[in-house]
């Protein structure tokens, strides 16, 4: 099987077995150490409910999310420019950040845009600043395809998803396989993103489990103490300086209810 990201031979390294009765082959590629199921066959079950019962930190994930990509943003791109949540699943990421201040969109084709509704992107808004992907590297089929659909929308994209342990793990010794609700079908290493960032001319930064790809080149110590920082307090000198969109978006939304003619 032919590695998804590098297109090199990769080689079977375990089986595991995927929503408790089907028993998946891993593939393991020896140049950009990227890890794949075989193909997915298996996804229009997993994918019954977009976002798993077992995703518990949902909530304390965002929220935090949330304070350190405000930080980055301020400091690092244009408080003033327009945002895209990639995968926004429900909307909550879009929310917060709307809350803070910033101009920030939704994009999901797989789940409904509860708490963010009248903020879907469309081509026809002002080109996005940046692109932010959380929690859902790991879910896709061809990632190269959607890292060229995000660099479409934006040059720079900021992201989570939980780097492979080395040595590799088997399915029981690593919660983020997900085998029991069978989303999670690549695995990253920094090694792997390095790749990627050289194969489409961007730098790579990650500190703290949040990945950034971009076209600005960065010192890799400033991008490491901001997220430190937000965690000190940083946060919310941000959060002072910009001005919450909450009450106009309310008064957007109405707006948008009228001229629709909605109930």
């Amino acid at each position: 099987m032919k590695c998804k990201i590098c297109g090199a031979q990769t080689q079977e390294t375990f089986k595991g077995l995927i929503l408790t009765r089907y028993s998946v082959a891993y593939y393991h590629c020896s140049v950009c150490d990227f890890v794949q199921t075989e193909d997915p066959y298996w996804l229009t079950e997993a994918y019954q409910t977009p976002i798993s019962h077992t995703d518990t930190g949902i909530l304390a994930r965002n929220l935090t999310l949330a304070r350190s990509v405000a930080v980055l943003i301020y400091f690092l791109y244009d408080k003033n420019g327009s945002y895209v949540d990639y995968a926004g699943g429900y909307g909550i990421f879009t929310r917060l950040m709307r809350d803070i201040g910033f101009d920030y969109y939704w994009i999901d084709p797989y789940a409904k845009n509860i708490l963010a509704p009248g903020f879907a992107y469309t081509p026809s808004k002002k080109a996005p600043n940046l692109v932010s992907a959380f929690e859902c590297f790991e879910h896709f089929v061809d990632p190269c395809k959607e890292i060229e659909t995000m660099l479409t929308l934006a040059p720079h994209i900021i992201f989570t998803t939980d780097f492979l342990p080395s040595p590799i793990p088997a399915p029981h010794a690593w919660w983020y396989y997900a085998c029991d609700q069978g989303q999670h079908i690549a695995f990253y290493r920094k090694q792997t993103f390095e790749y990627v960032a050289r194969s489409y001319g961007l730098s790579f930064y990650s500190h703290w489990g949040i990945h950034l790809l971009t076209r600005k080149r960065i010192n890799q110590r400033y991008f490491q103490k901001l997220i430190e920082w937000c965690n000190r307090g940083l946060f919310y000198a941000v959060k002072r300086q910009m001005k919450s969109r909450t009450v106009d978006d309310r008064a957007l939304c109405l707006r948008q209810k009228n001229t629709l003619g909605a109930p």
